[in-house]
């Protein structure tokens, strides 16, 4: 069955990635996008500063634009893909959940709400149960499923990988694309000939959300993940791809071959979007790697890539790296879609 979707936001840089990644699915059909009022009842072409290094697809360059209101988008619409700013999330995606639509957004708002799903679906699919309760205790009809920070998607899926050991302690020190600030995000004054150890919430973001992605669900609730993670992020002058240095403490032993092996033999998803493998690891002969701009588009964007393992007193430390707007943002959000669908929840 064919789903009907659309894109709330749809003009911004991960809207843009949306399209890119909807537009030729086999089983998603993109029928509406949503922008600000001032661009409302334009065609798309007239309102998006198309920053994609290919063409806007034809069958979308001419689709007018709507309102970002469940008011004015078709209730037919099987699935809604947010990508607009927290602060309008916060308001904007409960008035769509409580209008009878499925969102599966990017946006941070309600990540860490109690009965809000934060998912990536080869982790954590069981999660997507708490929607029982969501739509309970809200009385919605609709439902809305949040993917994780940029950041922590691509840490995530290696931590779980070596769950089994006995996460007791993380610490990451991350290396961040300036697209993930967005187009305006970041000033070339600023970050050439520089890098800048600061980004706005974000290891709060990491070291909650890891919690949240890494626990269990007991058919009621989520149980975090009792781990202590640390994290310092850093923005870098590069355009796409997060690179991480991870160290990771365990309650077991563990050597590097250990960790190697578990990330190597961690499983996908059955979904179109997911990669086989998910995790790419590099041999000890390629202690450089993974690299933002040889590794970031493997599995077409959605794998992750971990390599450099050294062992350490209370367990290993190694690299990862993923793109930060595939596989951290747009196609997350694809990827909770093919998700929901799989689960019967459209």
């Amino acid at each position: 069955m064919t789903v009907t979707a659309g894109i709330l936001g749809a003009t911004g840089a991960v809207g843009q990635r949306l399209i890119q990644l909807l537009e030729p699915h086999p089983d998603f059909e993109l029928t509406v996008l949503t922008a600000s009022d001032a661009s409302a009842g334009h065609p798309f072409r007239d309102v998006a500063k198309w920053r994609i290094d290919a063409p806007i697809p034809d069958s979308i360059a001419e689709m007018t634009v709507r309102r970002t209101d469940p008011d004015v988008v078709p209730d037919d619409v099987d699935l809604l893909f947010s990508s607009l700013p927290s602060s309008v999330g916060e308001r904007v995606e409960p008035a769509f959940c409580e209008a009878g639509y499925v969102v599966s957004s990017n946006s941070s708002n309600h990540r860490t709400a109690s009965d809000v799903p934060l998912t990536i679906p080869e982790v954590n699919p069981d999660h997507l149960g708490v929607l029982e309760v969501q739509q309970d205790e809200r009385g919605w009809e609709g439902a809305l499923v949040k993917n994780p920070n940029c950041s922590t998607i691509t840490m995530v899926p290696t931590l779980a990988a070596l769950d089994s050991f006995g996460l007791e302690r993380i610490t990451v020190s991350t290396l961040q694309a300036v697209s993930g600030a967005g187009y305006s995000g970041v000033s070339s004054m600023e970050i050439i000939d520089n890098a800048i150890p600061h980004i706005g919430g974000e290891e709060r973001k990491m070291e909650q959300e890891a919690c949240k992605l890494l626990g269990t669900f007991d058919g009621a609730e989520i149980d975090w993940h009792g781990v202590d993670v640390a994290a310092s992020c850093n923005r870098i002058p590069t355009l796409d791809g997060h690179l991480e240095n991870v160290w990771v403490d365990t309650r077991e032993s563990i050597t590097p071959a250990d960790a190697r092996g578990a990330m190597q033999s961690y499983s996908s998803a059955d979904l179109y979007s997911s990669p086989d493998p998910l995790v790419h690891v590099f041999d000890d002969d390629e202690p450089d790697r993974p690299q933002p701009r040889l590794d970031r588009l493997r599995g077409d964007g959605m794998a992750v890539t971990a390599g450099g393992f050294q062992g350490t007193a209370d367990g290993v430390q190694y690299n990862c790296l993923a793109h930060n707007t595939i596989r951290g943002a747009a196609g997350a959000s694809v990827l909770n879609g093919e998700l929901l669908h799989s689960q019967g929840w459209l």
